[in-house]
């Protein structure tokens, strides 16, 4: 339904994107995830008509949308929008915000589109309503039944839920995503927020400096990482100094970890007597919250130097007896002291290294 193909976008001599591609299939929930300035709203707005790239192609459902000296208007491309701020209409009750794009309609058929999109997103009582009379989930909800109601082949969304509160943040964005899937919408997110894009997202790309660093399943991305960036950005976790033992083994200072070792050992070249992975390269093992677990018989020990509480967990930064730091998730019936220390153990499923 979407395809990306070597899009690049430049302001003057400042390169904002670089070869950028991706494809997104009908139904599918696509993400542009990453910090600001990396570029992620700039592909949202070539993608909607707004720009004009500098390079590269993008095609909706098989259709040329944008090519270097060619841009279909954006009213002609028949894609949906929803903004950071949402853009309704303040002199338009809910009702005629949602009726707004539906003027090629018969008066019959556009009744019935707007109760059916304000049933969907559970706002049928508020038809007659202004939108400041509105809480910001609802003025959101109006906003994505508004962009629905025309049934667009695509619809786009800029950081959706930026303004609203954590918890109900989260809420719509389940809401959101369930929306989508009843209508079979094929749309593409952009956020600064993993727990947004997560909740919402099939498929993720994580941006960084113009480019796309690795387009994935969130699962994928947070457990198998493609590059140090994509490590740090998604999720918590730290790199602690490892050596290789041999093709499937590599021992950290919490014992020995079994999996795959890092493709750039091979790629990157770093080291030349370390091409294959072989015996005593160093590498540097990421270690994520839930892979170190409490264990009271364990007979290493850690040091507890900070704790978070979480309601249902503490986020425990634990010191080792090197001196290097973890961090870990326990269950907050654990309540230790700081300066505790604690028995650890190892529940790596992932093993995720990078040359040192």
């Amino acid at each position: 339904m979407l395809l990306l193909e070597n899009v690049a976008q430049s302001y003057g001599p400042k390169a904002v994107l670089k070869d950028i591609q991706f494809t997104l299939k009908p139904g599918q929930i696509g993400c542009l995830l990453g910090p600001s300035g990396c570029g992620k709203t700039t592909a949202l707005r070539l993608v909607a008509g707004f720009e004009q790239l500098s390079a590269g192609a993008i095609y909706i459902d098989g259709q040329t949308v944008a090519r270097p000296g060619f841009s279909l208007p954006p009213e002609q491309r028949r894609v949906g929008l929803v903004f950071q701020d949402y853009a309704l209409f303040p002199h338009l009750s809910v009702a005629a915000n949602v009726d707004f794009g539906l003027s090629h309609l018969p008066r019959r058929d556009r009744d019935y589109r707007v109760h059916e999109m304000l049933e969907l997103v559970g706002l049928e009582a508020e038809a007659k309503a202004w939108p400041h009379q509105l809480s910001g989930g609802q003025q959101q909800r109006v906003a994505l039944a508004r962009a629905l109601a025309p049934r667009p082949r695509l619809l786009l969304l800029d950081e959706p839920f930026s303004n609203l509160d954590v918890e109900l943040r989260e809420k719509l964005s389940l809401e959101v995503r369930d929306i989508l899937k009843h209508e079979a919408i094929t749309a593409l997110l952009v956020t600064h927020d993993q727990h947004e894009a997560f909740a919402v997202a099939d498929v993720v790309g994580v941006m960084n400096q113009g480019l796309i660093q690795q387009w994935d399943t969130p699962y994928r991305l947070y457990h198998e990482p493609a590059n140090r960036f994509v490590a740090d950005f998604v999720g918590q976790g730290v790199l602690l100094t490892g050596e290789v033992l041999n093709e499937h083994q590599v021992e950290i200072e919490l014992g020995v970890l079994e999996g795959h070792l890092p493709t750039q050992c091979n790629a990157e070249k770093i080291e030349p007597e370390c091409l294959n992975c072989e015996r005593g390269c160093r590498v540097e093992v990421l270690i994520r919250p839930d892979d170190i677990i409490h264990d009271d018989s364990s007979l290493l020990m850690a040091e507890i130097e900070r704790k978070a509480f979480r309601g249902a967990e503490f986020l425990y930064t634990l010191r080792l007896p090197s001196g290097a730091r973890v961090l870990a998730l326990v269950p907050s019936h654990h309540n230790h002291a700081i300066g505790e220390r604690i028995g650890i153990t190892l529940g790596v499923d992932h093993v995720v290294a990078f040359t040192a």
